[in-house]
């Protein structure tokens, strides 16, 4: 109950207006209810003349501060109603009495129904809303949270939280609020009616539905441990079809189709057993509910039945088939509270996967009050240490980068070249040692505007399905004029023009419909467009043929012009004309220099220089 209380606390207050509406119509359509049902009472007691009672019309007093009166509206209220049916009869006979009494039963219905839709129509601004809301949190979260969040867990597995786990989260948060507001609502005014009928009869109610909800409690225990493990192995799932997505070319060049189904069939098969088994405890709601819902209405038949026969009893025939009638109200509300009470479990497994990342916090965060940063001078890392796990990638790393100055990083791979330059726009933070732009600390700065410093053209082109223009333009605002003159400058213009509407073309899934030079062209021109006074470059002509790697070099030189450079380097011929050129192995600088410089070291870099040629 304290769970499911505090996922409304967290999700539904920006609907309050709609849970008070919900409520209202919920008590208006029950009322309503009733009174259609009374009805029942005279039509029956015209049909069988059970009625011989002479009624006398009562006056009507208006007062509300004495407790006398309010006992005596009922029987005022009843009593007038019965003379004005009796006077219905003498003056129009019984068959026009009965369809006066039909019309309004049908009146009273058709209000009953209206007021139950106005119910289920304030309900659905909340159930979209909180889906909405749930995932707008998720994405916010997912871009604010860092790289090092999303190295622990697997990109399926989020998306399955996104989709499955937020469905559950709605169906949760909807079974709450029946199970709050509506059921509990329509079940008390229900019981308050059978009571005021005849309270004999609705203590065998009292008995008997408390016992009908421990046993279904007993039911329902283990659901929630099995749902989180059903939404575990659905991620697991969601993580296996991104990956044959992401391989598929490698799959089929290795001939493991059979092998891929095979791991996927197995962890299907497995959560279909999961699934079964929280199935089946779903759909013992329903069949339950009947059956005591049936066995208590054959005890109140018995034990009604017995009070009729008697000579005193409490009630006539027609008064307890209205009884029974408001008693057949409640098993529908009783019904959806016990699928409520299988439903949530599910949904507050689903809010725990989801939690783990609404509640994840960022390692990486802003200071709260940022120094204004801006290169005018140098980056310097000085003792710089760091490490993912237990090892140490970088260790004692020292280096300094003047402004306008390009520096090379070479080395093996996992030799930290592309850790060294993570840590300048804070993906990671450093654990020993610091990283200053002009003497002020990168973690003492915001991170809008330490990353506003800096363009980044990775080795594996990032693009979006989008067009030419809004992968350009992507992050900043720009003209059309100043998106062709970058993509003039990183030799893109040509090839965009000749695709068939140009700058508004679609490149397709990450710039699927381009080559490997064209997406690098269209990376570059991104970089061109926001100007930034630091460019980090991480092996970007390293996968590409050489006519493409000869196009985007010299896109690079136009855009490394008075700019201060970071370069990763996998062919050493591109860095021949680097200001310094740093060698590292296993996490550390080992030589530095120029090209030259070091080749007459014949050290290292003369042994990677040999290797190429």
């Amino acid at each position: 109950m304290k769970d499911f209380i505090r996922v409304l606390k967290r999700f539904v207050p920006p609907y309050k207006k709609y849970v008070a509406l919900n409520i209202l119509f919920n008590i208006l359509s029950a009322i309503l209810n009733l009174f259609a049902f009374f009805l029942i009472i005279p039509i029956l007691q015209i049909l069988f003349r059970m009625d011989e009672t002479v009624y006398t019309f009562m006056e009507w007093s208006w007062q509300p501060l004495s407790p006398e009166w309010w006992r005596s509206v009922p029987e005022m209220v009843q009593n007038n109603f019965y003379w004005y049916v009796n006077e219905l009869i003498v003056v129009h006979g019984g068959s026009f009495t009965l369809i006066a009494l039909g019309v309004g039963l049908a009146l009273m219905t058709l209000f009953k129904t209206l007021a139950m839709y106005m119910a289920f129509y304030t309900m659905i601004p909340i159930r979209t809303g909180v889906v909405r809301d749930v995932r707008n949190q998720i994405n916010r979260k997912i871009t604010e949270l860092s790289l090092g969040f999303f190295s622990e867990e697997r990109k399926g597995d989020i998306i399955a939280r996104v989709s499955g786990d937020v469905n559950e989260i709605e169906v949760s948060i909807m079974s709450s609020l029946d199970m709050l507001f509506k059921n509990p609502i329509l079940i008390v005014i229900y019981l308050v009616a059978m009571l005021i009928v005849s309270w004999q009869l609705t203590l065998f109610v009292f008995v008997l539905l408390p016992f009908a909800g421990y046993i279904m409690g007993k039911v329902g225990k283990t659901l929630k441990r099995k749902s989180l493990a059903g939404q575990s192995q659905w991620g697991a799932l969601m993580s296996r079809i991104e990956e044959t997505l992401s391989g598929l070319r490698i799959i089929k060049a290795f001939n493991a189709e059979k092998k891929i189904q095979q791991r996927f069939e197995q962890l299907n098969e497995t959560f279909r057993r999961t699934t079964n088994r929280i199935y089946r405890r779903q759909q013992l709601a329903h069949p339950m509910s009947e059956f005591l819902g049936t066995v208590t209405i054959v005890v109140i038949l018995w034990y009604g039945g017995t009070l009729i026969l008697s000579n005193n009893s409490p009630i006539d025939a027609p008064t307890f088939i209205y009884y029974l009638v408001i008693f057949y109200s409640i098993i529908n509300p009783a019904k959806d509270l016990s699928k409520a009470a299988y439903a949530i479990p599910k949904g507050l497994a689903s809010i725990e996967r989801v939690d783990k990342i609404l509640k994840a916090e960022s390692d990486i965060q802003s200071p709260a009050k940022p120094k204004p940063i801006r290169l005018n001078e140098a980056i310097e890392y000085k003792d710089v240490w760091f490490r993912y796990r237990r090892e140490w990638t970088l260790k004692g790393i020292n280096l300094r980068v003047d402004k306008g100055q390009t520096v090379a990083l070479v080395g093996q791979s996992g030799s930290g070249k592309s850790t060294l330059v993570d840590l300048l726009p804070r993906f990671y933070d450093v654990e020993k040692g610091s990283i200053t732009i002009d003497g002020v600390d990168v973690r003492d700065a915001s991170l809008y505007d330490l990353r506003g410093l800096m363009g980044i053209v990775n080795q594996e082109a990032i693009l979006f399905n989008d067009t030419f223009f809004n992968n350009i333009a992507f992050g900043v605002s720009a003209t059309r004029e100043k998106v062709e003159e970058a993509a003039r400058i990183a030799n893109a213009h040509e090839f965009i023009m000749a695709s068939e509407e140009g700058y508004d073309t679609n490149i397709g899934d990450r710039g699927g419909k381009l080559s490997g030079g064209q997406r690098q062209r269209i990376s570059i021109a991104r970089a061109i467009l926001k100007n930034p006074p630091v460019l980090i470059f991480d092996e970007a002509t390293s996968s590409l043929d050489t006519e493409s790697e000869r196009l985007v070099q010299e896109a690079l030189e136009n855009l490394m012009r008075n700019r201060t450079t970071i370069v990763i380097a996998h062919r050493l011929s591109t860095i021949r004309n680097a200001d310094e050129i740093c060698v590292m192995h296993e996490g550390k600088i080992v030589e530095r220099g120029k090209h030259d410089e070091l080749l007459a070291i014949d050290g290292y870099y003369k042994r990677l220089f040999d290797m190429q040629k």
